[in-house]
């Protein structure tokens, strides 16, 4: 997997850099204003995340499927939950819950100091691993484990952001934001959800709504 990894990076066709450039132009027609996440998203290989099968579709603005039940998120969304992140300045410590596919993770180690994604299911984990690693981001640390108890040993985190919902944000990774850090992943039932960011002030929690999204559930233990 390894060395297709490495020989597919460029792309041809539908998964060309003709392509990218078409989808952050729709990123930006659709309110994302954030270079330095554009030129992120330009420059990141979508297609290398899901399955072969998939790869013309990879540059769709929507969520596509990569097994267990998951999804690779819609780009719009990854870009609408970086941009929101990075408005509150550098981030010197970045928590993922859910690293899935690999792919947020890809958009926001270029933009992070020092990365750590946790992930509930093995396979996804060790794929995403090698992703990570043909594109050369060494500043990302994954881990095999329950999401909804983040990553204490690190903590506190500039940011994180989880791309699965709760329905109700645990607790455990409101208490590893730092003073000033910002949370923001989908919270609600299967039917409906909501796109929150939460700033950690010093008399507590502050929340607002960004959007109305649809994400996989968030799920307890490990498989």
């Amino acid at each position: 997997m390894k060395n297709r990894l490495q020989d597919n990076l460029q792309g041809i066709g539908m998964t060309s850099q003709r392509t990218r450039d078409r989808l952050v132009q729709r990123l930006r027609d659709e309110g994302i204003h954030n270079q330095r996440v554009l030129d992120v998203i330009r420059n990141t290989p979508r297609h290398i995340f899901v399955d072969e099968a998939l790869a013309s579709r990879s540059y769709e603005d929507t969520a596509l499927p990569i097994g267990h039940g998951q999804t690779i998120s819609q780009p719009y969304v990854v870009a609408r939950m970086t941009e929101a992140l990075l408005e509150s300045g550098p981030l010197d410590r970045v928590l993922e819950v859910g690293t899935g596919s690999g792919y947020q993770a890809a958009v926001m180690a270029p933009l992070a100091g020092e990365m750590y994604s946790v992930e509930r299911i093995r396979p996804l984990l060790d794929q995403a691993r090698e992703r990570l690693a043909a594109l050369q981001l060494r500043n990302v640390q994954l881990k095999h484990s329950d999401g909804s108890w983040g990553w204490p040993e690190f903590a506190p985190y500039d940011a994180i952001i989880a791309t699965a919902a709760p329905e109700q944000v645990p607790e455990s990774l409101l208490q590893q934001l730092a003073m000033g850090g910002r949370l923001v992943m989908p919270v609600g039932s299967r039917q409906v959800q909501q796109l929150v960011l939460i700033t950690r002030t010093a008399s507590g929690f502050e929340q607002a709504v960004l959007d109305q999204v649809m994400f996989v559930p968030m799920l307890g233990g490990t498989e």
